[in-house]
């Protein structure tokens, strides 16, 4: 039977939640994703209608429960997310009212939103090792973003400053889901400190290169800032152990670049669409991380500015599977080949034996 190196297809189900209040079961998820084909599920941990986080750190036999859930439909759990409260590990005073939904009611201030997602972290790493999990995906937070563009100009020391409090909040953490045996992932995104390689070394550096500390890929974010998200996994692919299967389109116009000019995401030039309607090559993406040997899940992100999510579902999953490259056993010209030796070889070469 011919398998890939990366598996797939698979979701993230944080897009298909139901507003807060409406019902909404896990099996009922699970049941619709199977449905279309997929073969994992990565599952947000902020929504108790379908996982409990504090339960599953807790409990062997919830988890155990869970994952016979998920048997049942031949779905995997790809990852846990945590990025809401990932984003609450640093927040700026300045973004702490449009982060007050991130938390319960009662966490109010920046210092108890740490606090509260720290917690939830640790809740998270050990919650992951029940599940027998290998990785975690969530964001960073910031404290600097809104200094992103040099002017103006930054004061001398403050970027080193700013990421040196920013491990120093994420150690213990990394720390923790170490000692479980679970990669961290952070998805390099725009608004958070770790938004692209080099602000992800800064934050390596400051860490000490923590060996937990790990990337989320999603070519979106990196199309949308005019990256060049093939070089990116040349440069760190050995960091590479989760994969976002996003899309996205750049067209820039004479009104507004890549900050959007505070526009709508369908009025920006640099807009998320649903798979293959933007412009990202994953043909080119898929090989290349096959060829660095990602052995991770590709998982459909589904965001698109256009698109009905439930027409993104239900054509990510065979996009995603047509992907797949069963790599070779052997290469393609050895049928041509022929027996040798150190002796013949040194013929070839025109060397006396």
């Amino acid at each position: 039977m011919l398998t890939s190196k990366i598996k797939g297809p698979a979701i993230f189900l944080a897009q298909y939640l139901p507003p807060a209040g409406e019902a909404c079961t896990l099996e009922s998820l699970l049941r619709w994703a199977a449905e279309l084909g997929y073969k994992g599920v990565q599952l947000p941990t902020w929504d108790k209608r379908i996982f409990d986080l504090e339960q599953a750190a807790q409990s062997q036999q919830y988890c155990d429960q869970l994952l016979a859930l998920c048997q049942r439909y031949q779905l995997h759990i790809t990852e846990l997310s945590t990025h809401l409260q990932g984003q609450l590990m640093a927040v700026h005073p300045a973004y702490n009212e449009l982060y007050q939904g991130f938390a319960p009611a009662q966490v109010q201030t920046e210092a108890q939103k740490q606090q509260w997602a720290t917690e939830q972290l640790l809740l998270a790493a050990q919650a992951s090792k029940r599940l027998g999990l290998s990785c975690h995906v969530t964001f960073s937070g910031a404290l600097l973003w809104h200094t992103f563009y040099p002017w103006p100009q930054r004061p001398a020391g403050l970027v080193e400053q700013g990421f040196a409090e920013l491990a120093r909040r994420w150690l213990p953490v990394l720390d923790a889901f170490d000692a479980a045996g679970i990669d961290v992932c952070f998805e390099l995104h725009p608004g958070e400190d770790l938004h692209d390689g080099l602000s992800f070394e800064r934050f390596l550096n400051a860490t000490g290169q923590h060996p937990r500390a790990c990337i989320l890929y999603d070519p979106s974010h990196f199309l949308l800032q005019q990256m060049d998200y093939l070089q990116f996994i040349d440069f760190y692919h050995q960091r590479i152990r989760a994969f976002h299967v996003k899309d996205a389109e750049f067209r820039p116009s004479g009104k507004a670049g890549v900050y959007g000019g505070y526009s709508s995401w369908l009025e920006r030039p640099g807009r998320f669409r649903s798979l293959g309607d933007g412009q990202i090559d994953f043909n080119a993406i898929f090989s290349k991380l096959t060829q660095y040997g990602y052995t991770g899940w590709a998982v459909l992100e589904w965001e698109c500015c256009l698109k009905h999510p439930q027409q993104g579902a239900a054509e990510g999953a065979p996009f995603i599977a047509k992907q797949l490259i069963c790599v070779a056993e052997r290469p393609f010209d050895d049928f041509a080949g022929g027996a040798t030796d150190a002796g013949r070889n040194r013929r070839i070469l025109g060397l006396s034996n």
